[in-house]
Formats: structure tokens, C-alpha cells, sequence
């Protein structure tokens, strides 16, 4: 079978490489899947780059941690699944990147037909953050302004669909002007583009001086350096990624830490 594997940590880029490699065999309570789809997460990117906390890979190893599949076969021991039932499949060593995978049976979930393969792929690690983030984390309140950046990603979209639904207004950050569209027609109620300005000026030009009192930036950097800035004297913010290699300066203006109660949660 051909699978997706890196020998060592590196750049995505660099180091992944498809190989050709035995069809696993399913163990003791175990399943073997015949993968149809599976995502492209940050958390694999991170994972392959040496910067994903609680897995450790045992090189060379293979990346791609949750995904659709068929389940192809089953070991001993195995309940309540069949060869030819499709799963949505959490692959916690990693290892979906393939045509075939071996997980443990409960890591192996059955889903309605009427499910989409596209979205029963990214069934559990996006929907999950973004409910956790928005509903516990930062438990936003119904009527509030929630403030995040990489708004045109999947996760992003969802935390977009998920705001409307819960009645929270959005101000998402883009970087380029003709993604601002399609996110307005999904639910944003209002978007702003990074390389048009300051992105604290344009926030505040949208919600008052005030600024917002909740933020969620995956990109760190100049970018989140500027949503820190538009917080309110009370705001928190969740810093849950760093895709720019960057860290955020907030001491540079002592008005954001001299005065207020600002909350930078990582």
C-alpha cells in the first residue's frame, strides 16, 4: 500500500514522502480501515514539524490523525462493528495518510449515511476545538463580539457557523479582500482585512473605542499582536497557535499592561 511517513522532524515539505509499505494487520480488539478521505490539519503539520505536545512518533512514522473510512477488516475481539461498515476514524498515533490503517475498535465510529464523506473526515478535531474554545474556554456570551483571525480556514468557518448559532456576533480577520465575500454569506457579521490597515484601528472602528472583550488568534505575530490590542480593558483572549513563528509583544504600549485586566490565555 502507499502511505505518507517522515523519517525525522521537519518542514511538511521536506520531510514527508510516499512510500510503499506492508497492508497493515488488525490485532486484538483492533480494525482495520481502507482510508476514503483525511484531513489536513494544523495539529499534523505541527506534529510533523516536532511542535505537537502528547504524541511522540516513532520514526519513520506516519502523520494524519482522524479521517473516513471503510473498515476492511476486523481482529478478535472486535463488538459492534463489520467489515464494510464506514467509520469516522480517530487515529491518535497518527497514520490516515494511507490507504490503510490499523486503530483500536473504540477509535472506530459509525456514521450515518447521510453524512457527507467530506465532512465525516474532519468530524472531530476541528468541531471539537471550536466548541471548546468559544463554548468553555472563552464561554462567550449570547449578544457579545468575538473577535478571530485565519477566519477563511475550516476552522475558522466553523467557529463563524457556530457564533450564529449560538447568537454571537463576528468579526473575522482575512488576508486577502475577495475571501471577505463568501465569509459575509456564511454568517460573519463583519470582516476585516489585515493589510488594509491596523486591525485594532479597524475593530474599532466597527465596535467603538472599547474594543471587543473576546479574541481568538491561531497566528500570532504582528497579527496577533494587533487582536491583543483590540481588546477591551477586560478582554481575553485565546492565543492557540503560532502559524507565523512568532510570539506576541504586548509590552510594548504600557497602556495594555499598566491599566485594565486583559487576559492573554494560551
Amino acid at each position: 500500500m502507499k502511505a505518507i511517513r517522515f523519517p525525522h522532524y521537519g518542514e511538511p515539505a521536506d520531510v514527508l514522502t510516499v512510500t510503499e509499505q506492508p497492508v497493515p494487520q488488525p490485532g486484538v480488539r483492533e480494525v482495520r480501515l481502507k482510508i476514503r478521505f483525511s484531513p489536513i490539519n494544523p495539529s499534523d503539520l505541527l506534529y510533523v514539524r516536532g511542535h505537537y505536545s502528547g504524541v511522540t512518533p516513532h520514526f519513520p512514522a506516519g502523520a494524519g490523525f482522524e479521517g473516513v473510512a471503510v473498515i476492511d477488516a476486523v481482529g478478535p475481539g472486535v463488538e459492534g462493528l463489520s467489515v464494510g461498515q464506514r467509520v469516522f476514524a480517530r487515529n491518535s498515533a497518527g497514520g490516515n495518510w494511507a490507504q490503510y490503517a490499523v486503530v483500536p475498535a473504540e477509535k472506530a465510529w459509525p456514521v450515518p449515511d447521510d453524512v457527507p464523506d467530506e465532512q465525516t473526515a474532519s468530524l472531530m478535531i476541528n468541531p471539537a476545538t471550536a466548541l471548546l474554545m468559544v463554548r468553555h474556554v472563552l464561554a462567550v456570551p449570547r449578544g457579545e463580539w468575538l473577535l478571530q483571525s485565519a477566519a477563511s480556514g475550516e476552522l475558522g468557518r466553523m467557529i463563524i457557523r457556530l457564533a450564529q448559532h449560538d447568537g454571537i456576533k463576528t468579526i473575522t480577520v482575512v488576508r486577502r479582500r475577495d475571501a471577505a465575500q463568501e465569509l459575509t454569506d456564511l454568517g460573519a457579521d463583519a470582516v476585516i482585512v489585515s493589510g488594509e490597515g491596523p486591525i485594532d484601528e479597524q475593530v474599532h472602528n466597527i465596535v467603538g473605542p472599547r474594543g471587543v472583550d473576546f479574541a481568538i488568534d491561531p497566528v500570532a505575530g504582528q497579527i496577533g499582536t494587533e487582536i491583543f490590542r483590540s481588546l477591551s480593558e477586560d478582554g481575553h483572549m485565546l492565543l492557540y497557535g503560532s502559524l507565523s513563528g512568532q510570539g506576541i509583544s504586548v509590552g510594548d504600549d504600557p497602556r495594555l499592561t499598566l491599566s485594565g485586566r486583559r487576559t492573554l490565555e494560551v
